[in-house]
């Protein structure tokens, strides 16, 4: 049953090690939160996957207008890279417990996020202001539908950010929320992959 809820548990919101299990098998990728998060980046990815089939299948039609693409999004591209860079220089920096290292890496992580947030409203307002609307044309619609449901990703891993950032910084130990913090990363390392696809699909199609 334990391992039930861990399934419908936040995957990658996990304070603390689990006293069941041993170091090994945590970084071999055997907890529970680990295939819990794998499990619902494989839901994430055929939803993304479903909504590019259908992309496809409609700009094929006559009525599509290809959208012209906002300078802003090559600056959210590097934003968005860096601050997985970022992540995975803080989860290496958790790994060997140095607290000041994994304390600015997590506030570093989350400035880039929320400069790529602030940068992908800015594109959709550039758009809208250039006479772009959601509901003018199947090219438009799709292109808020897709980076929208992107952004709602980010925004869902910022909340977990949050939590594990105020804990590291009110003085917790590193070891409370090394699993946390690694989780973390690969969330995000994943929402760059999904990105770098979509940017591809909106930018050359």
């Amino acid at each position: 049953m334990s391992f039930l809820k861990s399934i419908f548990d936040k995957p990658w919101d996990y304070q603390g090690e689990d006293p069941g299990l041993t170091g090994t098998e945590i970084a071999e990728g055997l907890h529970p939160k680990r295939i819990a998060l794998r499990m619902f980046l494989a839901v994430v990815f055929v939803v993304f996957m479903l909504f590019i089939v259908a992309y496809y299948i409609r700009m094929d039609l006559e009525d599509w207008r290809p959208m012209p693409e906002p300078t802003l999004l090559w600056i959210n591209t590097l934003l968005l890279f860096f601050c997985s860079i970022v992540m995975q220089w803080t989860r290496g920096a958790a790994r060997l417990s140095e607290q000041n290292k994994v304390k600015w890496g997590m506030v570093v992580a989350g400035a880039f996020t929320m400069a790529f947030i602030y940068g992908q409203v800015s594109a959709w307002e550039e758009l809208n202001n250039a006479g772009y609307f959601l509901a003018s044309n199947p090219a438009n619609s799709f292109f808020y539908l897709l980076t929208g449901l992107h952004g709602l990703h980010i925004l869902g891993g910022l909340w977990v950010w949050t939590r594990s950032t105020f804990k590291v910084w009110s003085g917790t130990e590193v070891k409370a929320i090394r699993l946390s913090v690694e989780l973390c990363a690969a969330y995000w390392h994943f929402l760059l992959l999904v990105w770098l696809v979509l940017f591809a699909l909106l930018s050359y199609t």
